[in-house]
């Protein structure tokens, strides 16, 4: 527990963390992997170069400066940063090496206003926050360890499918080298990879959402090929280079985002990639024969960027679900023009459970309407891919 006095005096720090911003975390990362360059394989590189690793960081350091006082309040955002962290498979030990270039960056960029006592709250403080980190994520190493087809740490295993499933998407069905079951998971959920591509000096990590139900056997990721700078280097190795029988590393299955059976109508919206965790959830509920309504809502570019689109067709005529594409840049039979507009659809305001996934615009837009046309927000439920962002006013 924090006294009075170091609560204060964190407090206090409050503005200096703001008019630092990001600079403050780029610079605790520029030491860190000085440091301690093997971390570099562990911490998404990419990221580190367009900048979104540090504003992740930052916003999450200066929000447990400003909820000090209650941390529950963070309880989501605990249960988030651990399910990432045990996919990268981050030990207890690296908080301690993380903790002390946290300390010396404040120590370095703020002398005046991080002093001995207040760096030894932040100190405190650190310890605290690491405290539950740690706590929980052992718990689900623990749980991952124990259950059926589960495992810790790396294990290896090869590609045997590879579908192109639209102009960006390609599917990768991995099997564990061991022959033996793997871990069941929730539709909704990731897994990461972890792969070394020749031309890079380190190890590459990487989440995917699982796109189909699962099947105790094999896992299936659906990655776009991106091609924005910085951010392409994993996705263009798997689409280009990995062919069947190659060896991949994953880590067992993550995240806090999935289908939960609350006896209730359901509604997936997805645009672009985002429909990869809304296949494992279409193909389990399909899988499940769910009785109640189900709605299935898309958004892409066009016709040749819709990925799954016969399978999607079937899986709605399984469970006689509403079926509902938009193309923004074509006019196309069996599809609406333009961007999604909710409105224009009939939609289980009041009963329905909504799940959203797709690039942080659309998800914006789309949370919005749906709270417009009344949706609760304790009913609608997203992803966000890559660090996170509080992207929702509720």
């Amino acid at each position: 527990m924090l006294s009075e006095q170091q609560l204060g005096l964190i407090k206090t720090t409050i503005p200096v963390l703001e008019s630092a911003g990001p600079a403050l975390t780029a610079h605790f990362y520029q030491r860190l992997f000085s440091h301690h360059p093997q971390l570099q394989h562990i911490f998404n590189m990419s990221n580190q170069k367009s900048g979104r690793q540090q504003l992740a960081l930052f916003e999450a350091i200066a929000a447990y400066a400003k909820n000090i006082e209650n941390v529950s309040v963070l309880i989501g955002a605990v249960e988030r940063i651990a399910q990432k962290h045990t996919s990268l498979n981050i030990q207890a030990e690296h908080y301690a090496i993380v903790g002390e270039h946290l300390l010396a960056t404040l120590d370095e960029l703020a002398p005046e206003s991080f002093p001995k006592n207040v760096l030894a709250a932040w100190q405190s403080a650190y310890q605290v926050l690491a405290g539950i980190f740690i706590e929980r994520e052992a718990q689900l190493y623990q749980e991952r360890s124990n259950a059926a087809g589960g495992w810790r740490g790396p294990r290896a295993f090869k590609l045997i499918a590879k579908e192109v499933e639209s102009e960006l998407v390609t599917s990768f069905t991995f099997s564990p080298l061991d022959g033996l079951p793997v871990l069941d998971y929730v539709s909704g959920q990731y897994i990461g990879i972890e792969v070394k591509i020749p031309t890079a000096e380190f190890k590459e990590i990487r989440q995917y959402s699982l796109s189909q139900a699962s099947n105790g056997e094999s896992y299936r990721i659906s990655v776009k090929r991106e091609n924005t700078p910085f951010i392409g280097v994993v996705s263009n190795y798997l689409h280009n280079e990995l062919m069947l029988g190659d060896e991949v590393t994953l880590y067992p299955p993550s995240g806090e985002f999935f289908l939960v059976d609350r006896d209730a109508p359901v509604v997936l919206i997805s645009a672009g990639v985002g429909i990869t965790p809304m296949m494992a959830m279409l193909d389990t509920l399909a899988k499940q024969e769910y009785k109640l309504p189900v709605s299935f809502l898309h958004a892409c570019n066009s016709l040749a960027q819709q990925s799954f689109a016969q399978n999607t067709q079937a899986l709605c005529q399984q469970l006689n679900a509403a079926h509902y594409i938009w193309h923004q840049h074509e006019h196309v039979e069996n599809a609406r023009h333009g961007t999604m507009q909710l409105n224009a659809v009939p939609l289980p305001i009041e009963l329905g459970d909504f799940y959203i996934c797709g690039p942080i615009g659309f998800m914006q837009f789309a949370y919005q309407q749906l709270r417009e046309l009344g949706v609760a927000a304790s009913r609608i439920h997203y992803e966000v891919f890559g660090p996170h962002a509080n992207i929702f006013d509720h």
